[in-house]
């Protein structure tokens, strides 16, 4: 563990040189991501100072122990602080998510149930932008298609950090678990017998990477582009002009259409960032594929097409089958208060990664 921490309190002291240097802000993306680093080693810098403070008190208390008694009584809440501070101190050394620090696009489908899952996957989009006002982030809807009642058969949301967030608060790092069927029991409104139906929507988080990102390439001729004219709800013609966009990427086959925009070319940007977030996530999906059976233990990997959260209106409760987690805030937590859910699937991630370092030792 020492070795690992003094390496990343080497890199920080190498950044702040870096950042010093008035060569670096004539680059804005290379000031950008020597920032990004820096703020993102900041925490474990800390710890470790902290956990060499503690040793060098306790180790100072038992020393003058030997020569004076009284100062052994201070010895038991020095081995408690230095254990604190090892503890967190591992914790930060964990192998992190090289995509932590990322914005993301989050996308929710209506799945199994009609009309009463498109209703359900307006409910799950209307908390995730009250989450995000609640976490301070910027949330904008992409792309949207309406179901005939008020609710979503797909819509795309782009969820972006204001400023630099602390390690682990940016919105890949609190919505990537959110991936997977989310699963709803209620009397839907087209109900007329008042029985309870079970519905399922789809969610998909990936990373969006940022402009001068070059982790995704794509050739001048792997994208076919196709525009027509945006509809409405029930097909109903919202525009005259051939303004929405369809792109497909030809090498693997990832379909992506945008009409929320007035404009062509705003649709394409749109439809573009989507793209090339699919396409991030394909890389991240085979890249998991290949981790070891402990990294596959981790909340992270759980299979997309798991079911991995019910949703029980008459018991208000919301209950997460990979962690454990139930409540029974369900209203609370759709009006966004999302945050205990999350911090469940964290704790659970970050204990099976813990556990996987510790089989590996």
């Amino acid at each position: 563990m020492l070795e690992s921490a003094r390496t990343i309190v080497d890199e920080h002291a190498d950044l702040e040189r870096q950042l010093a240097d008035p060569a670096v802000h004539a680059d804005p993306a290379a000031l950008r991501r020597l920032n990004k680093r820096y703020a993102a080693l900041a925490p474990t810098v800390a710890a470790y100072h902290a956990w060499t403070g503690a040793r060098d008190d306790l180790e100072a208390a038992r020393e003058l122990a030997a020569e004076d008694p009284s100062f052994a009584e201070e010895v038991p809440a020095l081995e408690q602080t230095l254990a604190a501070a090892e503890e967190k101190l591992r914790r930060l050394l964990l192998p992190r998510d090289e995509d932590d620090d990322r914005d993301v696009i989050l996308e929710v489908k209506a799945g199994e149930g009609g009309e009463e899952s498109a209703l359900f996957a307006g409910d799950l989009t209307r908390m995730y932008l009250r989450f995000a006002e609640r976490a301070g982030w910027k949330a904008d809807i992409v792309d949207a298609t309406e179901s005939d009642l008020g609710g979503y058969k797909d819509v795309r949301v782009a969820i972006k950090a204001k400023g630099t967030p602390e390690p682990g608060e940016a919105p890949w790092a609190r919505l990537k678990y959110e991936g997977g069927v989310h699963r709803v029991q209620r009397v839907p409104v087209t109900e007329s017998q008042g029985r309870i139906h079970t519905s399922a929507v789809g969610v998909l988080v990936t990373p969006e990477l940022e402009d001068v990102d070059e982790d995704v390439v794509i050739g001048p001729n792997d994208l076919k582009i196709d525009v027509y004219r945006s509809s409405g709800p029930g097909g109903q013609s919202v525009n005259t002009t051939d303004s929405a966009v369809r792109i497909t990427h030809l090498p693997t086959g990832v379909v992506v259409s945008c009409q929320n925009e007035k404009s062509q070319l705003q649709n394409k940007e749109s439809a573009l960032r989507v793209l090339k977030a699919r396409l991030r996530q394909i890389q991240i999906d085979e890249r998991e594929a290949q981790a070891s059976a402990a990294r596959k233990s981790q909340v992270r990997t759980v299979d997309r097409s798991e079911r991995i959260r019910t949703y029980n209106f008459p018991e208000n409760r919301i209950a997460d089958h990979r962690t454990g987690y139930k409540a029974y805030n369900l209203d609370a937590v759709l009006d966004g208060d999302l945050a205990p859910v999350v911090d469940s699937a964290v704790t659970a991630d970050e204990a099976a990664r813990m556990q996987a370092v510790a089989d590996g030792s």
